[in-house]
């Protein structure tokens, strides 16, 4: 921490150190985007200008989740006014970005259909802004929620403040790396990329051929642009491998750390990766989630920080999670769950504090935990091994889903009588697998088709399920409630053979 002020002279740990880089590197490349340099200076003097503009603690403030260096400057100026920051990704359907709106109570949009904003009158505020500037809060995303609905997660600046900080040294940064931005901006995987580069003087490199679907064209660019450090989705870089694997290609020299995340590692694409030659690269395996602000959890799985390993990944092995970082303090309950506190605990979900109180609480000492869900076991020398989850939530691209989300907005449809939603291995793939029952009177024979329909019109991509199968009935518990994995084992079970004569 320095002892500069931020722009509008109040204390924030994050523009502190983003300000004292400017100080330190004012003329050297902040953002790269499509070949043109953004300096420090400018980068700088952008954001100030735009905190400017919007006044001082301006609220909630959402700003389009597109990959362009304006994304990066409403973030800045967003948190030197001393605002919060709303990613809302223009692609989602509008009544999902309505809804997102609403539950960050947010007034003011950068950049967003002014229509999107809900009405004013009578909207409460996000919070009355605390003393502490470090408890104000520094930007709200979204997880899956039971209800349908948008749950926004409330980070506090101490908490993106003190991540941050820590993943400088984890990812062992310095002004001549260039990061490559590549996560969703709607995601805090991105957060990992753009704050720790931008408050240690390095570049932020965003262009278009990270996204254009070809592995060809993405290695291209990235020895184009020297970049040394990619921070990808565990089932992307799965598929790297894969690429890597079967043409005899390399990642460029100028790559020198791989951060992986989201799930868990197969073992088959470690073995895959360990045989290529990549023993330079750090290849580093992270944990964390929304609610406790980016990584909590890393180990190095290859490279020249890896502990030696006595054999080769086999198909029964767990890739560790890791160890905690310094900052975040970890329990194991009796039950096995990961409970994890420290200052990169978030405020809560806003506007829903039963859901709030069922994740999050206090111990005696008065040390804030939040319940991750998650079931894990603890090596000898400390490293922890994720075991599954505890609740039906499960991942689909690395984000976290409740299959009760899904089911609520499936639902919903005219012609569905009941639904169950779980998660499947489709094509060497985590995704949503939906079983859903017609009601009396629907066309059966085209109802997956317009379930797909309606839920295109009204939720990310991501929450739409890759096979949705119209079945007579689901299975149900003894208490009569649907039983979702046995409806999967029922209903995904290929058909028997017909007897021969």
């Amino acid at each position: 921490m320095t002892n500069n002020r931020n722009i509008h002279g109040a204390t924030s740990d994050l523009i502190d150190a983003f300000t004292e880089t400017v100080r330190r590197y004012p003329a050297r490349p902040a953002i790269v985007h499509q070949g043109q340099d953004l300096s420090y200076r400018q980068l700088h003097e952008l954001a100030r200008s735009l905190a400017d503009r919007i006044g001082a603690s301006p609220g909630v403030v959402a700003v389009p989740a597109v990959h362009a260096p304006d994304t990066v400057v409403g973030l800045l100026g967003i948190l030197a006014a001393g605002g919060a920051y709303c990613p809302v990704d223009p692609a989602f359907p509008r009544q999902r970005q309505q809804g997102m709106l609403a539950a960050a109570c947010c007034r003011t949009t950068l950049g967003l259909d002014p229509e999107l904003v809900p009405e004013t009158a009578g909207l409460p505020r996000l919070v009355e802004p605390p003393e502490d500037a470090s408890e104000r809060p520094a930007y709200l995303l979204f997880t899956s929620g039971s209800t349908g609905q948008p749950k926004p997660v409330v980070t506090p600046r101490r908490a993106i403040s003190a991540a941050v900080d820590a993943l400088r040294t984890l990812f062992g940064l310095t002004p001549e790396d260039r990061v490559l931005q590549f996560a969703s901006l709607n995601w805090d995987t991105c957060f990992e990329e753009i704050l720790p580069t931008l408050t240690t003087g390095a570049a932020l490199v965003l262009d278009p051929e990270a996204h254009s679907g070809s592995f060809p064209r993405l290695l291209r660019m990235i020895e184009r642009e020297r970049i040394t450090v990619l921070d990808l989705p565990t089932a992307f870089w799965h598929e790297l491998v894969l690429h890597l694997a079967e043409e005899g290609a390399a990642l460029p020299g100028s790559v020198r750390l791989v951060v992986i995340g989201g799930e868990a590692a197969n073992p088959a694409r470690l073995g895959d990766w360990a045989a290529l030659d990549t023993g330079r690269i750090r290849l580093l395996n992270t944990y964390g989630s929304t609610e406790t602000t980016l990584i909590t959890h890393a180990v190095d799985l290859h490279g020249p920080l890896a502990a030696a390993r006595d054999r080769p990944w086999t198909p029964g092995d767990r890739a560790p999670i890791g160890r905690a970082l310094p900052h975040v303090h970890e329990r194991i309950d009796e039950s096995g769950e990961l409970l994890i506190g420290g200052p990169a605990v978030a405020l809560g979900y806003l506007g829903l504090p039963e859901a709030t109180a069922a994740r999050f609480g206090e111990d005696a000492e008065g040390v804030r935990w939040f319940r991750t869900g998650d079931r894990v076991s603890r090596a000898p020398d400390g490293v922890l091994t994720h075991r599954g989850r505890l609740d039906g939530e499960f991942k689909i691209r690395g984000i976290r889903v409740d299959p009760a989300e899904v089911e609520a907005h499936i639902g919903g449809h005219p012609g569905v009588q009941a639904v169950a939603v779980t998660g499947a291995t489709v094509a060497g793939r985590s995704a949503l697998v939906a079983y859903v029952v017609p009601r009396a009177g629907a066309a059966a024979a085209t109802l997956d088709a317009e379930v797909r329909a309606y839920l295109r019109d009204r939720v990310p991509g991501h929450l739409v399920p890759g096979r949705i199968t119209v079945v007579p009935e689901l299975v149900l518990t003894a208490s009569g409630k649907v039983d979702r994995a046995a409806s999967h084992r029922r209903h995904s079970a290929p058909a028997p053979a017909p007897a021969h004569p």
